[in-house]
């Protein structure tokens, strides 16, 4: 049996992680660095490995009995009740380019439930922070979600999937029928700081399909904890382990959901 977390501690860690992922990424930006295919459209570059070793590094080095579920290397199982899901380098096809739309996201699950987060955005000097029960912050300051209440009132966003061309859901349908129905639809490319920008009002909602346990943790329990809704795309309970995702202000949350499984 595990002993019971300390939030404020583990909050300190995951920060921790994450500013030094923020580091490379940053150091980095300019440089040579490689980047390889893991699919036609979907990349990996040495900072994201770079990155993932410095975050694990902390973790072992803090917690040495936690598990580990990190994007490039996959699971590291130890029997604990306590698992950081990592994405070193969340946006690293914007990271590629250049296109300064990326960040680190660690987050910490205790017996299945997801219990702190960080997101860092480097190139804003911008660190969003959650603790269950706790609210959520940006910067230490205290933030909350948007008050629109109708979706023609509303700046959302979205992502698609790495296989759009042979992918069946790949979220075409939706988006269109989604933008005939909001004020605007974003397609920044990192889902993380796409969750985080609902938390703190900058966007009303956020949906998508085909995403993984790093891609939402740390964001997803950012809005919940900023007064926010977080669904499945239908509507139905969500899960990191449940590949889509709906997060709003939540006062739209019902009208997003009804588009998203009419279309």
């Amino acid at each position: 049996m595990s002993e019971k977390p300390d939030v404020d501690r583990m909050l300190d860690i995951a920060c921790m992680a994450a500013r030094e992922a923020g580091k490379i990424q940053k150091q980095l930006a300019s440089m040579d660095f490689r980047v390889e295919r893991k699919g036609l459209t979907d990349l990996v570059t040495d900072v994201d490995l770079k990155c993932e070793k410095a975050i694990v590094d902390i973790i072992k080095e803090t917690c040495p009995d936690h598990e580990i579920l990190a994007e490039e290397n996959g699971a590291s199982l130890t029997g604990s009740d306590f698992k950081w899901i990592i994405d070193p380098l969340d946006g690293t096809t914007n990271y590629a380019h250049g296109f300064p739309v990326y960040c680190s996201s660690v987050a910490l699950e205790w017996k299945g439930e997801i219990i702190v987060g960080a997101v860092f955005d480097v190139t804003r000097n911008e660190m969003f922070t959650a603790a269950k029960g706790r609210g959520a912050r940006l910067n230490e300051q205290r933030i909350s979600v948007s008050n629109n209440h109708k979706l023609i009132d509303s700046l959302l966003a979205t992502g698609f999937p790495y296989k759009i061309r042979t992918e069946k859901q790949n979220n075409l349908a939706q988006f269109a029928a989604v933008a005939m129905r909001a004020q605007a639809v974003r397609r920044p490319g990192a889902a993380a700081l796409d969750l985080c920008y609902v938390a703190c009002g900058r966007l009303d909602g956020f949906w998508e399909f085909h995403l993984k346990p790093w891609d939402m943790a740390a964001g997803a329990l950012t809005v919940s904890e900023a007064g926010g809704r977080i669904s499945g795309a239908d509507g139905c309970n969500f899960s990191v382990y449940t590949p889509w995702i709906a997060a709003t202000n939540s006062l739209i949350h019902q009208e997003l959901v009804d588009v998203i499984k009419s279309s």
